[in-house]
């Protein structure tokens, strides 16, 4: 009869196994031991209720008694004591003074009064003269005035001076471009040009600006205010005629 015999490891795993099981089961029990306990009741006071249970008794105040003054009680005067003896006579009243008879009234002389003298006559005397009113003087005679002085203004039409005309430009010719350019020129007292102005246009730029070169180059009568050269202003005319 053949014996079967267990190995040896195969009975060491399974007791290890066993324990293990055996482990966890017993730590599983404590831990569900410990949540079945019934756990104390907790109570929650409000803080409002605490505060009110806390509050200490308000203290007490005590009333002052009132304390009355002791009153002085009020000063007899000391009783007059008289001397025995002779009682005080009575005062008699004093006799009255007989009246005196009322004087009778004195007749007194008034004076009459004397005559005011008469004042003395004072003659008249002679009204004066009427005086004679001053003759009012005669106005004054109006200051002569200075005639003015005379003036002779520039010129350029002296024959002596050979002015040259001006230069029609080409342009302008080919176009057909004409008319007048005023030019106001300050003439000095040598007679020179000083300075020019554009004081009426032709309408065409170039004929104003040989209008202008050409009234700076040319020379002049110098003006006169009473014979005496200054300078002045004068205008130039000049024409830009085709033929």
């Amino acid at each position: 009869m053949a014996l079967s015999v267990a190995h040896p490891s195969l009975s060491r795993n399974t007791i290890v196994a066993s324990g293990v099981v055996l482990f966890h089961a017993a730590v599983l029990w404590a831990l569900l031991q410990v949540n079945l306990r019934p756990r104390p009741a907790e109570i929650v006071v409000p803080v409002e209720m605490l505060s009110e249970m806390l509050k200490p008794p308000a203290p007490k105040v005590e009333q002052p008694t009132p304390t009355t003054t002791p009153v002085p009680p009020p000063i007899q005067p000391d009783p007059v004591v008289r001397p025995l003896g002779r009682p005080h006579p009575e005062p008699r009243p004093a006799p009255h003074p007989a009246p005196r008879p009322t004087p009778k009234p004195v007749e007194v002389a008034t004076p009459e009064p004397a005559p005011a003298a008469a004042p003395p006559a004072v003659a008249p005397q002679p009204a004066a003269p009427p005086v004679a009113a001053p003759a009012p003087e005669a106005p004054p005679a109006p200051a002569a005035r200075a005639a003015p002085a005379k003036i002779e203004l520039p010129s350029s039409n002296a024959d002596y001076l050979q002015n040259p005309k001006p230069p029609y430009p080409p342009i302008s010719k080919r176009l057909g471009e004409q008319g007048t350019v005023i030019v106001k020129v300050l003439i000095g007292a040598d007679g020179l040009p000083q300075k020019a102005d554009l004081k009426q246009s032709s309408g065409f730029d170039r004929l104003d600006r040989v209008a202008l070169e050409t009234v700076m180059k040319w020379r002049y009568v110098p003006g006169k205010r009473g014979g005496v050269a200054e300078a002045m202003w004068v205008n130039v005319p000049i024409n830009f005629v085709l033929q």
